[in-house]
């Protein structure tokens, strides 16, 4: 193995900003020491908004997609699409898989509410939007899903 001894690396444009990279794309590289964005440490910490002592925990997967007619996805994080399973009734399939089913799911829908109908799976969730007057299964513009775990 090579090693590379440098007090410094600066990227080569005049303003002083740019991407540097390290390692190959898919390549996992282990940096020892402390990175630094203008002398500023850079950790898991100070990238969360949170304050306090309590933990901050990131989603595992979201994604916003509109569920009337052909549904449609506006934005997604490990969300590689959505099932439409009939009217009201949604899967998010995950890009990569949960551990495991013990996440948490929590979701909105505009003019609807959301069931988990035991669609906990590691691979996906399925969701159900459903009319607040009379429960029956309702496709919905607007559908919210956030996975915690």
């Amino acid at each position: 193995m090579s090693k590379l001894f440098v007090d410094e690396i600066v990227h080569q444009s005049s303003q002083g900003s740019g991407t540097i990279t390290i390692g190959a794309s898919g390549e996992t590289t282990n940096i020892v020491g402390t990175l630094q964005n203008d002398g500023a440490a850079i950790s898991v910490a100070s990238l969360s908004t949170a304050s306090g002592s309590a933990p901050s925990y990131s989603a595992r997967a979201w994604v916003k997609f509109d569920g009337s007619g052909t549904v449609s996805i506006g934005g997604s994080g490990n969300v590689s699409s959505i099932t439409d399973n009939g009217t009201g009734d949604y899967t998010a399939n995950f890009t990569t898989a949960m551990p495991d089913v013990n996440y948490s799911a929590i979701g909105s829908a505009q003019s609807r509410s959301i069931g988990y109908d035991s669609g906990y799976a590691t691979g996906s969730m399925r969701v159900q939007a459903r009319r607040t007057d009379n429960f029956d299964l309702a496709d919905s513009p607007a559908v919210n899903l956030a996975i915690f775990r």
